[in-house]
């Protein structure tokens, strides 16, 4: 029986030493985590961003035509460039002269083809001659250039007139060329 109790000791004692350790091993502390292990990205080579042009669309400005153009400026860039042309008249005369009648056939046309434009008659004359008498003879230059206007087709209605006499002359000097260049009717634009 001492065979039997040392071989049940000794079964005792080894179960109890496995016991032990068992726990040992299940109280140690749990190891530290582990590190991700960090994979090597690959390099990527940037590419230089590319930005798509979008063409916006192309806003064509409306053409405006001759006279649209023209009736955007002001009256007195108008005037500035002077499209009607003036004519003269003899000396003590108020007939339109043969020669005037190109010049204003010639303004007649640009009336037609700017039809909202009114304009003003300006009847002239040299210093030669009373004032009350220049202003008479200044009104009749300025109204016989109206009724040639008008037998052109050009209303009377777009047209106005004044005699200036001899108040305005264009050259000073005291001569017969002096005296024919302010012999004159001169056109003005005073409306679009």
């Amino acid at each position: 029986m001492k065979k039997i109790t040392i071989y049940s000791l000794a079964i005792l004692l080894v179960f109890s030493f496995v016991v032990s350790c068992k726990k040992k091993v299940e109280e140690a502390p749990p190891p530290p985590p582990l590190e991700p292990v960090q994979e090597e990205q690959p390099v990527v080579e940037e590419q230089p961003v590319v930005e798509e042009v979008v063409e916006e669309p192309v806003v064509e400005e409306p053409v405006l035509t001759e006279e649209e153009i023209f009736l955007q400026k002001t009256l007195d860039e108008m005037n500035a460039e002077a499209p009607l042309q003036m004519i003269h008249f003899d000396f003590d005369k108020y007939f339109i002269r043969d020669d005037a009648k190109p010049f204003l056939e010639a303004n007649a046309e640009w009336l037609q083809k700017f039809d909202a434009i009114t304009i003003l008659i300006e009847g002239h004359c040299d210093e030669r001659g009373t004032e009350e008498y220049n202003l008479a003879l200044g009104e009749k230059r300025a109204k016989s250039t109206l009724d040639y206007l008008e037998s052109l087709g050009i209303s009377a209605d777009r047209i106005k007139i004044i005699s200036h006499g001899k108040s305005q002359p264009i050259d000073l000097e005291h001569n017969e060329d002096s005296w024919q260049k302010n012999r004159r009717a001169q056109f003005k634009i005073i409306g679009k």
